[in-house]
């Protein structure tokens, strides 16, 4: 019953927003230019059906390329960091210096490098960039958190490096590595979208490259379906990783424990 209510409650309160949309949009006359109705978004969304999945598929190939590219990358830097405190100590500033710059700023000068015959490699780079840094704080963190005692006591039997990284410190990082991927994930989607705004008219062929086409156009009703498509998209890739942490977490983690 109560998972029941949690599916119902948010699907209740979406639909009096769309019905209470809909009426105000037809009670003030709105012009469809300056805000469309949900039907007529529904309608603009069937009528361009082909050419946003089109949109959304290329979209998704990077935002799942960085995301994974964010993951080894994350994951491989938090294990290097916890071998060693001097390496910790001396690239993490950088990774928080690339973090706090608006990728923006820098994703000119990343499809300058790349160059333009490149695209695809250079929307995944600043995509990996906007979502490395929550899995490295994740993973970096959870490595560090491991129990002292446990591992002295790995040590007094004649356990290796190797053994206490994979029996001790990586079990007790999985849940903080998997809510860094939670947060990334979200986040490798935006930077896909903000790369695909930053690389302009001629090579994008994304969901950005749609909202722009269609603002310019003034088809706002189409603009809308893009962005309902982007944030579709965001919310399932959050529901995908959130059972993936439950699913790997379930049984002995207490933050995955079902309680009366």
């Amino acid at each position: 019953m109560k998972r029941l209510a949690d599916i119902l409650l948010p699907l209740a309160i979406a639909v009096l927003f769309l019905g209470a949309w809909e009426w105000a949009v037809a009670h003030w006359q709105v012009p469809v230019y300056v805000l469309p109705g949900p039907s007529a978004i529904a309608r603009a969304f069937a009528g361009n059906f082909s050419s946003l999945m089109e949109a959304l598929a290329s979209t998704l190939t990077v935002t799942l390329e960085a995301f994974l590219a964010a993951t080894l990358l994350g994951i491989t830097t938090a294990v290097a960091f916890s071998q060693s405190r001097l390496l910790e100590r001396t690239l993490y500033p950088y990774a928080v210096i690339l973090q706090v710059t608006p990728v923006v700023a820098i994703a000119p000068l990343i499809l300058i490098w790349v160059g333009f015959d490149h695209i695809n490699l250079a929307l995944v780079i600043i995509a990996t960039i906007v979502a490395f840094f929550p899995i490295l704080a994740g993973a970096t963190l959870g490595l560090k958190s491991a129990d002292f005692n446990l591992i002295d006591l790995a040590r007094l039997y004649g356990a290796s490096q190797v053994q206490i990284l994979w029996r001790i410190r990586l079990p007790t990082a999985l849940p903080y590595l998997l809510s860094g991927m939670t947060t990334a994930g979200g986040l490798a989607l935006i930077g896909a979208v903000v790369a695909e705004f930053v690389a302009g008219s001629g090579t994008a062929t994304g969901l950005a490259w749609r909202i722009i086409e269609s603002g310019n156009r003034l088809e706002i009703a189409t603009l809308f379906a893009a962005l309902a498509l982007l944030a579709m998209t965001g919310v399932l890739i959050f529901a995908a990783l959130s059972l993936l942490e439950w699913w790997l977490l379930r049984r002995w983690h207490e933050s995955a424990l079902s309680r009366p």
